[in-house]
């Protein structure tokens, strides 16, 4: 079985969800992997770290329009490389630019294509997808029949090695572009350096209604501070203003898997739940006591927040220092 991993760069590095698509490979048995680097500068990002990350052999699509990202262009350069590799399979991260670009690829590789896997296994041979359904309320298994098949894996579900590898063949590969190729492309305004994306964060703190208003958001920013957390929030509150979208974590925001989730002042709706169900350990705190999120969390606090949150934020500074 060949595969091939999609390396998304960012700003010159590439994001950690490419490396934790390569454990998802090694976990169902493949020891020869190749990534698939699409850049403006390979020089730029291709650094020791990227070559011994446990690839066998990189694949760099150099091209300076690239400068700005265009999933037109990415899916056919990524599809082109796939046909060359003669890949069985492609794993793409299921990052926001990853979502675009997986099924972009699977049309022009006419492969079959899971979204958002949250586990892969070999079973009698066969290699078989687990993709969550019903506002994640259930799991099904699913078997792509085309010889061809394209996954994106949810981040944070398999953990990156940290061990140096023998580093890997670079291989340089020129696509064919056009102009239509290029005709739409992303380009990016940064409102905040440095903010952790909650859809890769280890921990995130999560806030909803029960804050009351965004001028006592500071309490969140501060525990999450002393977490070394991201910041999310429920659909309540970025419907009223309050938080970006970008921060909001649900059926109709991000989908998150972190190592640890704490919900604060969030009822627990099945649309929120969608969205973090996943995460690792469940961490609530609501007043009421019988909120739905009390159902899920793996430990409760009832209590009022704003005097819950001081002290949890002086617990958390002294464990960390």
């Amino acid at each position: 079985m060949n595969i091939l991993v999609y390396f998304e760069e960012r700003a010159g590095s590439i994001r950690k969800p490419s490396y934790e698509a390569i454990e998802a490979a090694r976990s169902i048995g493949a020891t020869s992997i190749t990534a698939v680097i699409v850049t403006a500068s390979a020089a730029s990002v291709l650094s020791d770290t990227v070559k011994r990350s446990g690839v066998s052999k990189i694949i760099v699509v150099e091209e300076a329009r690239f400068a700005h990202y265009s999933s037109r262009a990415a899916g056919k350069a990524v599809a082109e490389v796939a046909k060359q590799a003669n890949a069985d399979v492609v794993i793409i991260p299921a990052t926001a630019r990853g979502k675009d670009l997986a099924p972009r690829v699977a049309v022009r590789l006419h492969a079959g294509y899971v979204p958002d896997v949250t586990a892969l296994a070999m079973h009698e041979g066969r290699l078989q997808a687990t993709h969550p359904v019903y506002a994640g309320k259930a799991n099904v298994t699913i078997d792509v029949l085309t010889p061809k098949k394209v996954y994106s894996t949810r981040p944070n579900l398999w953990k990156a090695s940290k061990e140096q590898a023998e580093s890997a063949i670079v291989e340089n590969v020129t696509v064919a572009f056009d102009e239509k190729d290029f005709a739409e492309q992303t380009k990016e305004l940064v409102l905040s350096q440095g903010k952790l994306d909650v859809a890769e964060a280890d921990i995130i703190v999560t806030a909803g209604r029960g804050m009351k208003g965004p001028e006592n958001w500071g309490l969140i920013e501060g525990l999450a501070s002393a977490f070394g957390a991201a910041i999310g929030a429920s659909r309540a509150v970025v419907d009223a203003g309050w938080r970006p979208h970008s921060e909001q974590v649900g059926q109709t925001g991000k989908t998150v898997s972190p190592t640890l989730y704490v919900a604060i002042g969030v009822s627990g709706a099945i649309q929120h739940l969608a969205g973090m169900s996943s995460s690792k350990t469940i961490v609530a705190i609501n007043k009421d006591a019988n909120a739905p999120i009390f159902g899920v969390c793996d430990y409760g606090i009832v209590g009022d927040a704003f005097e819950v949150i001081p002290q949890l934020t002086e617990e958390v500074k002294k464990i960390k220092h």
